[in-house]
């Protein structure tokens, strides 16, 4: 029986925009600005999603706390300064037109500031087709399921009928604390073995692959 999800939620970051890359380039930048240890690429790729102080505080954590302003100001001029020259991973652009066709809710729910995402959605024009999002500057940071329950909520959502995708553990972790259905890509932030033992519906490798099993499942 092909089960259908009124309501689509996406993580942004490595999971519609290919912007895993940048983030880790700008913890870095920001780490090397204020004379850190810079993380190197797996620790700074897993704090991917969460909200901005958080992912900080894990991928440096020899950041005195009176310095966190001064990281958070560097990692944002490193990577607003980028950001519109990211772009979409192949597909994205009608694959959430196409969902957005065939009648589902569609959300977005990110560790990006709204500043941030407002930005994304501006540079990629997908705008228009989400009908309510939620950002880590308006909610507890993943995995705690306050942007999930908001976003039910507002979208007047039982949480049998949403399905949230992402690249981490972390949007993955928020859906079950949120009692929603789970999908996982492996083309962002994490790894595929951490991503399989959080046990999503399934783990997909491509867009194309995830574009395929919506079509199929959703």
């Amino acid at each position: 029986m092909v089960k259908r999800f009124d309501l689509i939620v996406f993580d942004w970051d490595g999971t519609l925009m290919d912007s895993a890359a940048a983030i880790v380039r700008a913890i870095q930048s920001a780490s090397t600005d204020l004379g850190l240890p810079v993380p190197d690429d797996a620790r700074a790729r897993h704090v991917i999603g969460l909200g901005l102080v958080d992912a900080l505080r894990h991928a440096v954590p020899d950041l005195a706390e009176h310095d966190y302003p001064r990281m958070v100001e560097r990692y944002r001029h490193h990577y607003l300064s980028g950001d519109h020259e990211l772009t979409l991973f192949d597909g994205t652009f009608d694959m959430v037109e196409a969902l957005h066709g065939r009648g589902h809710l569609l959300a977005v729910a990110t560790g990006k500031s709204r500043k941030g995402l407002e930005r994304a959605l501006g540079f990629s024009g997908l705008g228009r087709f989400f009908h309510a999002t939620r950002c880590a500057d308006e909610c507890f940071s993943k995995p705690h399921p306050q942007m999930l329950e908001e976003l039910l909520d507002e979208l007047g959502v039982m949480p049998d009928a949403c399905l949230m995708i992402g690249d981490t553990t972390h949007d993955l972790q928020m859906a079950r604390n949120a009692g929603v259905a789970a999908l996982a890509v492996s083309f962002g932030a994490h790894p595929v073995e951490q991503l399989e033992a959080e046990a999503p519906l399934a783990c997909l490798h491509s867009p194309v692959a995830l574009r395929d099993w919506l079509e199929q499942h959703a």
